[in-house]
């Protein structure tokens, strides 16, 4: 489509989302302008309500995109950090196993490790 910014992939990989910008202003009824990051300047700064999304997450849970490393072909690599468990499964002939992993950037919850 002419005229259309798409964000990294095409098609239904594509993300529905990108990341949560504060409303600096209500514009009428139905529409509100954003402030919006320097990467998104080519971007009309005013969405109506529909296209908009609340976002109820959690500040302490936001990983930066500068933390994690994002490569250009939109990877980045894990690293692992410590082995919290494992296990060894019996199928049929052969034994899985099976490992927790903690990596870095991943968050685990309190019971985990606090025993």
């Amino acid at each position: 489509m002419k005229g259309v910014m798409r964000f990294g992939k095409k098609g239904k990989h594509s993300p529905r989302y990108i990341s949560p910008y504060k409303i600096s202003k209500r514009v009428g009824n139905i529409a509100y302008e954003l402030e919006l990051s320097s990467e998104l300047a080519a971007v009309h700064m005013v969405f109506h309500i529909y296209m908009l999304n609340k976002c109820l997450g959690d500040l302490a849970l936001i990983v930066t995109i500068k933390n994690i490393g994002i490569k250009d072909n939109l990877s980045y690599e894990e690293i692992p950090i410590q082995i919290l468990d494992h296990q060894v499964c019996k199928l049929r002939t052969e034994d899985v196993a099976s490992v927790k992993v903690l990596w870095r950037n991943q968050f685990v919850e309190e019971e985990i490790l606090g025993s």
